[in-house]
């Protein structure tokens, strides 16, 4: 099907564009969220009549919005959720689980401003786009931990999706590398080797 968009939309075109798109993607969120137009040679007549009044709206809503993007640029929420040992969440963080983090947060978001292309699985600090206008995206950061004091050390940059015991492993290891590679040993044990090799001696 081919629409008229009414205002920009991400990935697909800016207002006034004509473009083709799957039939029921033009039904089920552009017609019905009011994002288009069916490109009929009357919705051409009528675009072009409305035009102006849109760009107006287009560019007072922008500007409020890039007054709210100012205020939420960078914020990091928590959410907290259990998991593995290795970091994996028993269940996901969706779509709605960032908004209402946001909204404890103070931003009052709709499901389709905020871009996740996929529910987080892990633990971690995660990028999350916000899309506050058509023509206004921000990033803020969901840090996903099992309790607040995992988040503060998350947000330490700490790694704490390494179980203790590879933890502890991993120290042993170090501990006797450097004691197997100690350069003071490796020193006593070269002036050793030289006090025990008989000095040369010159041939008449």
């Amino acid at each position: 099907m081919e629409v008229i968009l009414l205002e920009r939309v991400g990935k697909l075109g800016q207002m006034g564009d004509v473009v083709k798109v799957k039939d029921g993607y033009a039904r089920n969120f552009l017609l019905k969220r009011n994002k288009a137009l069916r490109a009929t040679t009357e919705n051409r007549a009528k675009y072009d009549g409305m035009k102006a009044e849109l760009q107006a709206k287009n560019i007072q809503a922008k500007g409020e919005a890039t007054k709210v993007a100012e205020k939420i640029e960078g914020r990091n929420v928590i959410v907290i959720r259990q998991a593995s040992e290795t970091g994996q969440l028993y269940g996901s963080v969706s779509v709605r689980d960032i908004m209402a983090a946001l909204e404890k947060d103070g931003v009052s978001l709709n499901r389709q401003q905020v871009l996740l292309d996929a529910p987080i699985k892990t633990i971690g600090k995660h990028n999350i786009h916000i899309a506050v206008h058509p023509e206004v995206e921000i990033h803020v950061t969901a840090t996903v931990a099992r309790s607040e004091a995992e988040a503060d050390r998350i947000n330490r940059g700490e790694d704490v999706n390494t179980r203790k015991e590879d933890q502890d492993a991993a120290a042993e290891a170090i501990a006797a590398a450097g004691e197997f590679f100690d350069p003071e040993a490796l020193d006593n044990q070269a002036a050793q080797r030289a006090e025990e090799t008989p000095a040369p001696t010159e041939e008449k």
